[in-house]
């Protein structure tokens, strides 16, 4: 019985296969190997299991979509067609659990968000009552 290098049984890799990277194998687009070299250089634990870098990753990979997703609507809103650190700031402050989340975050160029307080709009004239304290105007 004649082996081929080539068979798919057998231990170790042949020369003709491709590496294939973590990330890709998750299905993902945040890289998977740097993740967990920075979860073994930062020291958070002695030991990194193979799974963790995969699910940060994945996580992080689902709110930089939510953000960019939200960023883009505001990009949209306002007739532009790039997002700009002012569309990530109005998309983050509008939305509930991410004004939460990056409540002490400064966004570089993001401006505020805007808001008139109520004591300084304008009064609506209402036309029965208001003319019982405006008779000494008239003068």
């Amino acid at each position: 019985m004649d082996v081929q290098a080539s068979s798919k049984g057998g231990r170790g890799r042949t020369k003709s296969s491709k590496s294939v990277s973590r990330s890709q194998k998750a299905g993902l687009q945040f890289p998977v190997g740097r993740v967990a070299r920075y979860l073994k250089v930062g020291r958070y634990a002695q030991r990194v299991g193979s799974g963790s870098p995969v699910y940060l990753s994945a996580v992080l990979e689902y709110l930089a979509a939510e953000v960019l997703e939200l960023a883009g609507n505001a990009a949209r809103d306002n007739k532009k067609t790039r997002i700009v650190p002012r569309h990530i700031q109005l998309a983050v402050r509008n939305d509930d659990e991410f004004s939460k989340l990056l409540g002490s975050v400064t966004i570089a160029n993001g401006g505020v968000l805007p808001n008139i307080h109520q004591n300084l709009l304008p009064k609506k004239n209402g036309k029965g009552k208001g003319e019982i304290g405006s008779a000494s105007q008239e003068f």
